[in-house]
């Protein structure tokens, strides 16, 4: 698919994890979760990146959170969703969008509970400067 339409597809209203710099206690990514940078823009005072990240099985994101909205599409495997409270807030097969808010107050986490890898397109619209996430430590939960 070309770039231009990738964007344009997670752009339509997708969702999305990302890793980024870790901080005390925090819980970082598990072995083997990457992510590749397919396309930026930085448009008036938003910075505007989709990535394509990759979740090995039973691996996650880490806990985290995002200073700016993400938009992602699942285009393989199955996103299982937790929000700070340790409740799903989703469960995202092959072909399904997730939208994630941003803000501190919005720490999740995205685990992938299967045998297949999870892949994801994600938009990130961030401001300037902000981090593609920030690292959270795990709010109580039994799972990382």
């Amino acid at each position: 698919m070309r770039y231009s339409a990738r964007f344009a597809l997670v752009g339509a209203g997708v969702a999305g994890l990302s890793f980024a710099a870790t901080t005390a206690n925090a819980t970082p990514a598990g072995p083997g979760v990457s992510g590749t940078v397919i396309t930026e823009t930085t448009v008036g005072n938003t910075h505007y990146v989709l990535r394509e990240i990759t979740i090995p099985p039973q691996q996650s994101t880490g806990w985290h959170f995002h200073e700016g909205r993400l938009f992602g599409v699942v285009k393989q495997g199955t996103l299982s969703h937790f929000d700070a409270s340790c409740k799903s807030d989703g469960v995202y097969p092959a072909g399904s969008s997730i939208v994630e808010p941003s803000g501190a107050n919005h720490v999740h986490i995205g685990r992938n509970l299967n045998k297949v890898p999870v892949v994801l397109d994600v938009l990130y619209s961030l401001p300037v400067g902000a981090p593609l996430s920030d690292d959270a430590p795990n709010p109580g939960c039994d799972f990382q």
